[in-house]
């Protein structure tokens, strides 16, 4: 998706920045306006996220709206949510963390809901970073209760797993 927004933008960069505040916050274009779901987001809000002035805000929309294939990504953009990563600590849930060697590798997310599974951990929320749009993606998951330190080495041993933190 990422290198289809790319291909048609690389020639103005602050386009750009303003499609990748657009992609990493799920918004959408619809009617040539800004949404969080059903929620319409000012364009000013967007040029301030995104470092630009409005009229470019204003520009990347008529570009999207005028290209099919952008039109087709935009539209359909939803946000994925809320997130427990920054409330886990406060709502005494566990969190861990993964950095993977490359997040194409398959089994990364089936193995580490194994290791949980097998010790009794149910997962609440799994998290996973679009490899094409963050530099360095991970893998989240929020369980219901503390993750014991002991488990550290069993993530370590699944094929493709860099690093492991938990919280």
């Amino acid at each position: 998706m990422w290198n289809t927004i790319k291909k048609h933008l690389e020639n103005y960069p602050e386009r750009l920045k303003v499609a990748r505040i657009l992609v990493e916050n799920g918004l959408s274009i619809k009617n040539s306006k800004i949404y969080l779901n059903e929620i319409e987001i000012p364009v000013i809000r967007i040029a301030r996220v995104a470092g630009v002035d409005k009229r470019t805000v204003n520009e990347t929309i008529k570009t999207i709206k005028a290209n099919r294939e952008l039109r087709q990504i935009f539209e359909g953009l939803r946000s994925a949510g809320h997130s427990l990563k920054e409330i886990a600590k406060h709502l005494e849930l566990g969190v861990v963390e993964i950095t993977p060697v490359d997040a194409r590798i398959p089994g990364i997310l089936a193995n580490s809901a194994m290791i949980l599974a097998k010790n009794g951990l149910s997962i609440r929320q799994a998290i996973v970073d679009d490899p094409e749009l963050s530099p360095e993606p991970k893998l989240t998951l929020i369980v219901e209760k503390k993750i014991p330190g002991e488990l550290i080495p069993e993530f370590l041993k699944v094929k493709g797993v860099a690093k492991v933190s938990v919280y």
